[in-house]
């Protein structure tokens, strides 16, 4: 059997102001939106300084953030000890599933539990999964 790879959708610009809210719900927009950046600047600190991040859905819901300032990014885990290089795409969403994790420790959110089970269930068939997964880890 073939293995089946998923494809994102990048969110239109006419979209963008819903997204945020969607992923994370509106009382949480702001502290996760800035979750997702500073632990991209703590995981890639010698690459990521900051920028345009996209945003992607998949089957019409949405999935994972992703900066747009380089098309690779060089992450470093010091919780597990996993070094990589991954691109950008990969890197937003490492990033988003570290977000999910750590609010869903300070606050008790659906959203952040069915945003962390289906960035994680879409990430198995990426081809950066191995990536992905070691630095979640």
């Amino acid at each position: 059997m073939p293995e089946i790879i998923h494809t994102a959708s990048l969110v239109p610009d006419e979209r963008r102001e819903d997204f945020l809210p969607t992923l994370f719900g509106l009382p949480l927009l702001i502290v996760a939106e800035n979750t997702v950046y500073s632990l991209m600047e703590r995981l890639s600190p010698h690459d990521y300084g900051g920028g345009f991040w996209d945003f992607y859905e998949y089957r019409g819901r949405p999935l994972f953030l992703a900066p747009t300032s380089k098309p690779r990014f060089r992450i470093i885990c010091e919780t597990n000890d996993y070094e990589g290089e991954v691109s950008a795409e990969a890197a937003g969403i490492i990033a988003t599933l570290f977000a999910f994790s750590h609010l869903s420790f300070r606050f008790n959110s659906d959203l952040l539990a069915q945003g962390y089970g289906r960035l994680h269930s879409y990430c198995a068939g990426h081809p950066e999964a191995s990536e992905i997964f070691q630095a979640i880890d």
